[in-house]
C-alpha cells in the first residue's frame, strides 16, 4: 500500500514538472516546425543547424539562435545565406514570446509575408531582403509598434505601402528593387540617415513627401513617376482653384483692389518721407555694412551694424586682451567700418566673419540677452582670459555696453565638427575613427581644464555643441564661445557650479554620440540620447554606430567603450554624471588603448 501511494505521488510530481515545461516545449516545437516550412523540409539544413524539439535552443546551442541570458529565452534568429527555399510561417515563428530580431537575408524564400507577423509583438528588427517574396506588404506590419528596422529589399513585392508612419520608432526602411507602387507615405524622415532609407527602383509616383529632401537622391531614383527634391525632376504645379473661375473681376472686386493700390501708394510715400528725414538727421553718423552671404549666391546684400553709442565712447570701450601674436591696436571703429559676413544666428546672438583693412579675418560674436551686466560681463571675460588651454579658443578682445556685447576671436577657416557631421569633406584630414577619437579627447581635456579653473566662479561653457567645436589650422579641436552664456539652459534646477558642470558634461556626451552615430543633432539634443538608449536597451548596440566607421574598420570594442562614456555623460540624473576630470581620464585611457588596436 505504501509502495502504491509513493508511486502515485511520483507520477503526480512528474506530471506537474511536465506541465510546467510544456510552454517551453511548445515554443521549441513551433520553431522546429517553422524551420521545416522555411527550408522546404530540407533535412540536411535542419540537421546542420541542430534544431530539435528534444533539445533546448539556449543551453544546447541551436545554430542561428541567440538567447537572452537573463530570461533564457530565444531573442534573435539569424538564418542568412543558407539556400532556404520554403515559405515564411509567421504563426509558428511568433510563438517565441521574447523574439526581438529575425534576419533571413539572401535566401530563396518564396510566398508572401503572412498577416500573422503582427503576433511577433516584441519584434524590433526584421530583415527579409534578398529573397523571392512577392505579393503586398500586409497592413498588419503597422501593428509592430516596437519595430525599428524593416528590410524587404530585393524581392518581388507589389502593391502600395501600408501606413508605416504609424510605427513611430522606425529608423530604417529598405524596400529598393521591388515593384511597389502608389505614393510614398509621409515618413518621419528625420529618423532616417541616408543609408537606412531606400525605396529606389520601384514604381512609386507623385511628390516626395516633406522632409525627404534631406536624404540623397539615390534613396528615390528609379521611380519614373516620382518627383520633387532631392530628385532633379520638379513636380508640376498643382492646379489652382482660381484657374477654373471666370477671368473677369466683378465691379466690387475692382473697386476693392483700387482701394488697396491707393492705400499702398499713401503708405509708400509716408515711409519714403520718413526715411529721408532720418537720413538727414544722421548723415554724419558712420555705420559699417555687414554683408550677408545668401544661399549658393555670390551676391551679398547689406544691413546696418548699428551702434547707438557715441563714436568716442565706443572707440575707447573695446578691451583688447593682450597676448603674444595678437593685435594690440584693434579699435572698435575699425570693427564697425570693416566689411562683415553673417555666418549664422543662434539663440544667444549672431556670428560674423569680419575682414580688417590689413586682410586679417576675425570672428565677432554679437551677444543679446546674455543675462549679465556690463561690469559682470567684463569680470567674466577677464577671468576667462586667465584660464587658457590649447583646445579652447581664446578671445582677442571684447566690447560691452548697455546696448550690445561683442567678443572677438581669430577666425578658424576649417569649420566645425558639425560641418564634418553634415558631410563636408576636407582634403587635409579624413573623418575616420582615429580623428573622431582625437576630437573627443581634445574637447574632454579642454573642457576639464576650464572647469578646474572656472567652476569656482560659476563659469561653465553653457552652450557646448558640435557647431562650437572649431578646427584649427592643424585640424585640432578647439572649443569656442566658452562662458558667453551666463545662464545654462539645463533641465536641472540645482544652483551653483555643480549644475553648470553637469549641463556641460551632458552636452559633451551628446557630442560623443554625434561622433559615434554620425548623426548631427537637429532639434533637441535629448532626442539623439533617447534614440541611442532605446537601441542599446534592445541589445543591438552595433546599430548605433556610423556605418562609415564600421565599414572603415573601426574597433567595435573601442566604439562600445566610448559609447559607455557617452551614456554616463547623458544620464538623466545630473548627480549620476561624472565630472569632466573623470571623463577626460576615461577618454584619455580608452583613446590611448584604442590607438594600439
Amino acid at each position: 500500500m505504501e509502495w502504491s501511494s509513493s508511486l502515485s505521488w511520483l507520477m503526480s510530481l512528474l506530471l506537474l514538472i511536465c506541465s510546467g515545461n510544456s510552454e517551453e516545449y511548445a515554443v521549441r516545437l513551433s520553431l522546429v516546425g517553422f524551420l521545416q516550412v522555411l527550408s522546404g523540409n530540407d533535412t540536411g539544413i535542419i540537421e546542420k543547424l541542430g534544431w530539435s524539439a528534444a533539445t533546448d535552443p539556449c543551453t544546447d546551442g541551436w545554430n542561428g539562435v541567440t538567447c537572452n541570458n537573463r530570461t533564457s529565452s530565444v531573442y534573435k534568429i539569424k538564418l542568412e545565406e543558407l539556400g532556404l527555399r520554403g515559405t515564411l510561417d509567421a504563426g509558428r515563428l511568433c510563438q517565441a514570446p521574447s523574439l526581438a530580431a529575425v534576419s533571413l537575408l539572401h535566401n530563396a524564400i518564396r510566398g508572401e509575408i503572412p498577416p500573422e507577423i503582427s503576433d511577433c509583438g516584441r519584434l524590433t528588427h526584421l530583415y527579409l531582403g534578398g529573397n523571392s517574396l512577392a505579393g503586398s506588404l500586409p497592413p498588419s506590419l503597422t501593428l509592430l509598434g516596437n519595430l525599428k528596422v524593416l528590410d524587404v529589399s530585393d524581392n518581388d513585392f507589389s502593391g502600395e505601402l501600408p501606413d508605416l508612419v504609424k510605427i513611430s520608432g522606425l529608423v530604417g526602411f529598405l524596400a529598393q528593387n521591388n515593384r511597389l507602387h502608389g505614393t510614398i507615405p509621409s515618413f518621419r524622415f528625420g529618423n532616417f540617415d541616408r543609408r537606412r532609407f531606400n525605396v529606389s527602383n520601384n514604381l512609386f509616383a507623385g511628390p516626395i513627401p516633406p522632409g525627404g529632401d534631406r536624404l540623397d537622391q539615390t534613396s528615390f531614383i528609379g521611380n519614373p513617376g516620382l518627383c520633387g527634391k532631392p530628385l532633379p525632376v520638379a513636380c508640376p504645379p498643382s492646379p489652382s482653384k482660381e484657374d477654373h473661375k471666370s477671368p473677369k473681376l466683378s465691379r466690387e472686386k475692382a473697386i476693392m483692389f483700387s482701394g488697396y493700390i491707393a492705400l499702398g501708394l499713401v503708405l509708400f510715400l509716408f515711409v519714403t518721407c520718413k526715411l529721408i528725414h532720418m537720413r538727414k538727421k544722421t548723415k554724419h553718423r558712420k555705420i559699417a555694412d555687414v554683408k550677408i552671404a545668401s544661399d549658393g549666391n555670390s551676391g551679398k546684400s547689406s544691413i546696418p551694424w548699428s551702434s547707438t553709442e557715441a563714436s568716442a565712447t565706443a572707440t575707447s570701450s573695446l578691451i583688447v586682451l593682450k597676448r603674444p601674436g595678437t593685435m594690440t591696436d584693434l579699435k572698435f571703429d575699425d570693427l564697425l567700418k570693416a566689411p562683415a559676413e553673417l555666418l549664422g544666428r543662434g539663440r544667444n546672438g549672431s556670428l560674423y566673419n569680419v575682414t580688417m583693412a590689413d586682410g586679417t579675418s576675425l570672428a565677432v560674436k554679437r551677444i543679446r540677452d546674455c543675462g549679465t551686466s556690463s561690469a559682470e560681463f567684463r569680470r567674466r571675460m577677464e577671468r576667462m582670459d586667465m584660464a587658457r588651454h590649447p583646445n579652447v579658443l581664446p578671445a582677442v578682445a571684447f566690447h560691452c555696453s548697455t546696448q550690445e556685447k561683442l567678443v572677438v576671436y581669430e577666425y578658424q577657416r576649417n569649420g566645425s565638427v558639425l560641418s564634418l557631421l553634415q558631410g563636408r569633406q576636407l582634403d587635409c584630414v579624413a573623418f575616420d575613427w582615429s580623428y573622431r577619437l582625437r576630437v573627443a579627447a581634445g574637447v574632454a581635456e579642454g573642457l576639464a581644464a576650464m572647469h578646474r579653473e572656472l567652476l569656482a566662479d560659476g563659469i561653465g561653457h553653457g552652450n557646448l555643441k558640435s557647431s562650437n567645436i572649431l578646427l584649427t589650422n592643424l585640424m585640432d579641436p578647439c572649443i569656442s564661445e566658452y562662458g558667453l552664456v551666463a545662464d545654462s539652459r539645463s533641465v536641472e534646477k540645482a544652483g551653483g557650479g555643480s549644475a553648470v558642470a553637469a549641463a556641460d558634461v551632458h552636452a559633451f556626451g551628446i557630442i560623443l554620440l554625434e561622433l559615434l552615430t554620425g548623426k548631427p543633432v537637429r532639434n533637441e539634443p535629448s532626442e539623439l540620447a533617447r534614440w541611442v538608449n532605446s537601441v542599446v536597451r534592445e541589445e543591438w548596440t552595433v546599430e548605433v554606430f556610423d556605418e562609415a566607421l564600421v565599414s572603415g574598420g573601426a574597433s567595435e570594442g573601442g566604439m562600445v567603450q566610448l559609447l559607455q562614456v557617452a551614456l554616463r555623460c547623458v544620464h538623466p540624473s545630473p548627480a549620476a554624471r561624472p565630472s569632466m576630470d573623470h571623463v577626460a581620464a576615461m577618454g584619455y585611457i580608452s583613446c590611448m588603448a584604442l590607438y594600439q588596436d
